[in-house]
């Protein structure tokens, strides 16, 4: 199959169908069962529909009509169980053609399935706020959001939350938290990007070392090394969660940035010596550390690149710029923290670890 071809539906993008799925149908049902019950209605956490990123392969599992009911949790016990059986009788069994039915697979995906009599088996999540996120996140962000919270959460988990909807907020706690996880605090994202210009400042001069020695194989992977860790740097100079190693690519072709540097990448990668290599290189080293002297949070740094000691490899000196942001942090919490070790994702890249609450949570003792 295609990614632009499926056997049953034509594609609609999976957040505008859950929008569709709540005003069109949720809603009413809502105002007509439950009248008097408060509640909040959203589409956040997993999925590549939240993102923005599904596409028409995307309908193969785990996609479609789908959202979130959060009540309150003095109505939760009360109310869960007839919501959803209510839910099941009454919903319609498609909306904008779209089965609101779905079947649960072998391996425990879900996949859309029409029927055309008997209960709904729908995606409808009925759970409290607190709940839902402390087992999202491992805390509940309606309460005290500590520093250290921010740092052991994946970009993608927030991310997830960020460009998530909510298409009704009753209980009037959504929106507030969507707003809070929009993007990193200040003074930590100084943090964050000090951070990241040491992880370029450590590999800088080994491009060119392996090609000298004749490891080709050695060279080309550390310069795509520091073309992931500039695009990171990029991400965190717009102000922009970076998603997880899917998505990455294709999110970073949405910054600003990307027009400039995505070529020079190319061209990184199609070099054929370390030499070649190098000086495409420092054309991204020159240009990132423009967009940092754009940013006016520090006094103007040099952005021409110099040969490292006496050796013959051009480099930007990315530890001045990491001590120089650092400089500036002026919250005494984010100060104490460890100096270059950054958020969770700055030193960890296991799709496994980054995607579960219990194992992210885990590097919590990191920071103490």
């Amino acid at each position: 199959m295609s990614d632009e071809d499926h056997p049953l539906y034509d594609f609609l993008p999976g957040l505008d169908l859950s929008e569709a799925f709540y005003e069109e149908a949720v809603e009413p049902f809502m105002d007509e069962h439950f009248p008097e019950l408060v509640y909040s209605a959203v589409r956040i956490g997993h999925g590549s529909d939240v993102l923005g990123y599904d596409t028409a392969q995307s309908m193969d599992h785990d996609w479609g009509p789908k959202l979130q009911i959060f009540l309150n949790d003095s109505d939760y016990s009360s109310a869960k169980e007839g919501l959803d059986t209510k839910l099941r009788e009454n919903l319609p069994y498609e909306i904008r053609g779209f089965p609101t039915n779905f079947k649960i697979n072998e391996d425990g995906s879900s996949v859309m399935s029409p029927i055309d009599s008997g209960p709904v088996n729908h995606r409808i999540t009925i759970d409290t706020i607190s709940g839902f996120f402390i087992g999202y996140l491992g805390f509940n962000p309606t309460e005290d959001f500590r520093i250290i919270d921010w740092l052991v959460l994946p970009q993608q988990i927030l991310l997830s939350i960020a460009k998530g909807r909510v298409f009704h907020d009753g209980l009037e706690k959504m929106n507030p938290i969507v707003e809070k996880l929009e993007y990193y605090p200040h003074d930590l994202w100084l943090y964050l990007l000090s951070n990241q210009w040491e992880r370029i400042a450590q590999e800088v001069a080994f491009m060119g070392r392996c090609g000298q020695v004749g490891d080709e194989l050695g060279s080309r992977i550390i310069a795509t090394r520091q073309i992931s860790d500039i695009m990171n740097l990029c991400f965190l100079m717009e102000r922009q969660y970076a998603p997880y190693i899917k998505w990455f690519g294709t999110a970073f072709s949405k910054l600003k940035s990307a027009k400039i540097l995505t070529p020079l990448f190319n061209k990184i990668m199609n070099a054929s010596t370390w030499q070649e290599r190098q000086d495409f290189l420092t054309g991204v080293y020159r240009y990132v550390a423009k967009l940092h002297n754009e940013l006016r949070i520090t006094e103007s740094l040099a952005t021409e690149v110099s040969q490292f000691h006496d050796r013959p490899f051009m480099i930007i000196h990315a530890d001045k710029f990491a001590d120089a942001i650092h400089a500036k942090i002026e919250d005494n919490e984010v100060k104490q923290l460890p100096n270059y070790l950054g958020a969770i994702d700055q030193y960890v890249d296991s799709t496994e670890v980054l995607s579960y609450t219990e194992k992210f949570r885990r590097f919590w003792s990191m920071y103490q």
